[in-house]
């Protein structure tokens, strides 16, 4: 309890102005979101509050932000095209069919991300390389940036006679356009110059307020949070405390033809978004030096997921940009992602009229400041200077974020990673020859796995090899299956031609696999070494304690 009370806040008003600050960023990606999964704002904002406030108390992160994120959105929005297609197939047809299935789609990948932290998966995100780290954080810097630009733009709705709905966007000009970049820049200056006056006051905060205010006694014309959303469909920030909806309970049916539907989405949206929730506390983990735990965090986003479909909202996950600007802005705590979560759900409730009078500027400006802030500048310096095939990996992960999204740039980047890792160990291995007494002494140096069995096999000349050979793995390691078959596909080669193989140094988890595999292995296997070298491999606590008695 202790523990959790410090992690809940060791600075309540970093927390809270925090908190507070994010909220109001939060707004226009989730409203963006909206759109681009074409679903009512409002279930957005919903989906937001719900998955910010469960992870924020429960989840494995303090001071990680999760919310209603774009990454997931993509992956629902041919789902929801194809479910409204469906739903005019049933005998009685059901409008908005595709928000139904939606909504199952997010509680089944509320599940499928809790099995995820039950079996510990999360705990494979340690083995993501760093540099896939730096072309994640690189690629979605850039993914942010893009997405800022495209607020210099209005949308307009075409509602087909089908009922479809086509957005039209046309960009910015004129008196518009230079108005819009000139209070970008002011709160830009704002944020970089404030900390130098006064290091108390929240920096983004006090530039988003501060050009709402003068964009209000000004009487400026610009685009404000209310007509950004009006300009996509929605009717304003007015909303309802979040409640069960008991809508998709009448209107779904519950069939193997509704799960096999949905699963593929639920499972690919649940993969992104721990992926992304995981990315993002190791970024967090690496700004704050601390280590946030992520099975539990897995298991808080599920529930939170769960929870968010159940009562009508969509799927979320941790999200770096307001994370980034949580952090910047002191958030540290538990606290500040409960006071985002309620902050969000007071807007919706009591503030709309207010909240939707900020100008886009302004939070396109606090956008910008994060963008500059999250970009791995010192990357670009290193390039030169690090191995070719980790610049490679770095450059191609921040492309492929950019191209397709951040799951397919992460596998992409370890599997890669695996394979450069694999063929610089498989070209290491190496053997060493030396005869005595009419033995011949393979000396093996280097792992002996899938990728270097090839090599090793190159090493021998079973033909004309004398009649006693021994193998010594003092200086090698088998890794694998595909090692020890090796040994014994080369061991096999010698008894077919009548000659003595004796095996040294090997671990203890490699004789016992060899002598299970064929008995005729406990002859070969030399137990009776003094060698302290062969120590140092087979027990390192006994070689160290050896050393130093």
């Amino acid at each position: 309890m202790t523990k959790y009370l410090k992690q809940l806040t060791t600075n309540p008003k970093n927390d809270i102005l925090a908190g507070m600050t994010v909220s109001l960023a939060m707004i226009p990606e989730v409203v963006a979101f909206a759109f681009v999964a074409q679903i009512d704002p409002l279930v957005a904002l919903s989906g937001a509050f719900i998955i910010g406030l469960i992870t924020a108390v429960f989840g494995g992160r303090p001071g990680l932000i999760s919310g209603a994120a774009g990454a997931v959105a993509v992956i629902f929005v041919h789902m929801i095209q194809l479910g409204h297609q469906k739903g005019m197939l049933f005998d009685l047809p059901i409008e908005n069919m595709g928000y139904f299935y939606l909504l199952a789609a997010v509680i089944l990948m509320g599940f499928i991300q809790i099995l995820a932290g039950v079996f510990k998966l999360g705990r494979f995100v340690r083995l993501i390389p760093y540099p896939v780290m730096l072309g994640f954080v690189n690629g979605l810097a850039i993914v942010i940036f893009w997405a800022q630009v495209k607020m210099f733009s209005h949308k307009t709705v075409q509602v087909s006679a089908s009922g479809v709905k086509n957005y039209i966007t046309s960009f910015m000009s004129g008196t518009e356009l230079y108005t819009m970049i000139g209070l970008v820049s002011l709160t830009m200056l704002i944020i970089f110059v404030l900390p130098k006056i006064n290091k108390k006051l929240p920096a983004s905060l006090m530039a988003i307020l501060i050009v709402t205010i003068l964009v209000i006694t000004s009487g400026l014309d610009v685009s404000t949070v209310g007509s950004y959303i009006r300009e996509g469909g929605g009717l304003g920030l007015k909303g309802e405390f979040p409640t069960p909806n008991m809508e998709l309970w009448q209107n779904l049916p519950f069939n193997l033809d509704t799960l096999t539907f949905v699963l593929p989405f639920a499972f690919l949206a649940a993969s992104v978004g721990l992926i992304e929730s995981l990315m993002t506390m190791n970024l967090v983990d690496e700004l704050t030096d601390t280590r946030g735990d992520g099975n539990r965090e897995c298991i808080a986003q599920g529930v939170g997921n769960i929870t968010s479909g159940l009562l009508g909202g969509t799927g979320g996950c941790g999200m770096i940009g307001q994370t980034v600007i949580n952090i910047n802005a002191k958030g540290r705590g538990r606290l500040s992602g409960i006071i985002m979560a309620l902050t969000l759900l007071s807007f919706i409730l009591f503030a709309d009229k207010y909240i939707e009078q900020v100008p886009i500027a302004a939070l396109v400006g606090v956008m910008f400041v994060m963008v500059l802030e999250t970009f791995a500048w010192s990357s670009i310096r290193i390039l030169r200077k690090i191995p070719r095939a980790d610049a490679f990996v770095l450059i191609a992960v921040s492309i492929v974020t950019v191209v397709f999204d951040l799951a397919i740039a992460v596998f992409a980047g370890v599997i890669i990673s695996a394979l450069v890792f694999a063929w610089e160990n498989a070209i290491r291995i190496r053997a060493r020859k030396r005869e005595k007494d009419g033995v011949l002494t393979y000396e093996i140096w280097g792992p002996l796995f899938f990728g270097s069995v090839n090599v090793f096999n190159e090493k021998f000349d079973v033909k004309n090899d004398p009649k006693y050979i021994e193998i010594d793995f003092v200086e090698s390691r088998v890794s694998d299956h595909s090692g020890l078959e090796a040994i014994k596909n080369i061991v096999n080669k010698y008894n077919d031609l009548g000659k003595e193989v004796k095996l040294k140094h090997l671990s203890k988890d490699s004789k016992v696999l060899l002598m299970k595999a064929d008995l005729k292995f406990s002859k070969m296997i030399v137990e009776d070494i003094d060698d302290p070298r062969y120590h140092l491999v087979e027990d390192p606590e006994k070689f160290k304690k050896g050393l130093y008695e």
